[in-house]
């Protein structure tokens, strides 16, 4: 059995997203996938959020072993490595690869005899941080993925980061561009994290919002303004019709309102014609956009919908060839 181990230097550097993508790949394989996460209790992770991912990874890797197995929460005192022996032997049997997500331990690491994969969100050149974190796992490295590459970037990271770190002898995996779409929310979290209340079209709350627009402060209120963005959260104030109607005249996925003013007829009508939900809240526009900041920021890799973006992007960018090779993986 291979056991691959996926970390990184901070949170938020897709190492889910890529836990997903790999063990993807590896299921088209023939290989038999199993996934483990570990919890530690003082990450402050909710209940809520291990059962969310833990779902989410049992439908996309087609996990039979229970959430606590796949999930479990371990105290982090005395002794870590060998509890988490203990779990992973438990969700590991009958696997060719398993695939853990977790902190930067080589300890854990070496107890569970895993190769470590180091994911590292990066805008420039790998850093020491990342060198150091590198030589900690020694032998244990199988390799480097530089992960959420600004577009303008990709092309100097793609060319300058292997040479640099295979003089530090580790390899680069994959230079992965950043692509915004993995990060979107869906009108559902919109609604959730303003507090809101849909109008209509609930049903489209799993859909995808790739981009916001503020239209409270502007002048130009017409249709010309929101064709700049598609497939858009446009926030708005309850009381302006003429810029909800102009929104809904281009390609927008919901309307944001702030306030309790009723709306016209004519706009729940082109609402309901064109299929687009309108969410209402009390928050005033500073509040709103705040909130949604606040969930970008803290957004999750755990909506199917993405898949196949993911997907494309691994299969791009991922050297699998390299990591069928250093892990000792057959085809």
């Amino acid at each position: 059995m291979v056991t691959l181990y996926i970390t990184s230097l901070v949170r938020g550097s897709g190492k889910t997203a890529l836990c997903t993508g790999i063990g993807r790949h590896l299921l088209r394989e023939g290989k038999k996938v199993g996934f483990f996460k570990i919890v530690l209790r003082n990450q402050g992770t909710t209940s809520d959020s291990i059962d969310s991912d833990a779902a989410f990874m049992q439908r996309i890797l087609l996990l039979e072993e229970p959430v606590e197995q796949v999930y479990p929460v371990l105290s982090d005192s005395s002794g870590p490595p060998n509890r988490v022996k203990e779990a992973f032997d438990q969700v590991s049997r009958g696997k060719d690869v398993m695939i853990i997500e977790g902190e930067a331990n080589p300890d854990i690491v070496k107890v569970l005899g895993a190769r470590a994969i180091i994911v590292d969100s990066t805008t420039e050149s790998p850093g020491d941080a990342l060198i150091t974190a590198g030589r900690s796992f020694g032998d244990s490295l199988l390799g480097i993925v530089l992960n959420k590459v600004p577009e303008g970037m990709a092309e100097v990271v793609r060319n300058q980061a292997p040479a640099a770190l295979s003089s530090e002898g580790m390899n680069v995996l994959a230079v992965i561009p950043e692509n915004h779409a993995l990060f979107t929310l869906t009108i559902g979290q919109v609604a959730e994290y303003v507090q809101g209340e849909f109008l209509n079209n609930s049903e489209k709350s799993e859909e995808l919002v790739e981009n916001l627009m503020l239209g409270a402060l502007t002048l130009d209120t017409g249709p010309l303004y929101y064709e700049r963005k598609a497939n858009k959260a446009a926030i708005l104030r309850s009381e302006r019709s003429d810029m909800q109607l102009a929104a809904l005249q281009t390609p927008t996925k919901c309307l944001v309102l702030s306030g309790r003013q009723a709306l016209l007829p004519q706009i729940m009508n082109e609402a309901e014609d064109k299929g687009v939900p309108i969410i209402q809240t009390e928050d005033d526009i500073a509040t709103i956009v705040s909130n949604i900041e606040d969930a970008l920021v803290n957004n999750r890799f755990n909506q199917e919908n993405k898949l196949p973006i993911l997907t494309g992007l691994i299969e791009q960018y991922f050297d699998f060839p390299a990591l069928y090779k250093e892990a000792g993986l057959t085809t």
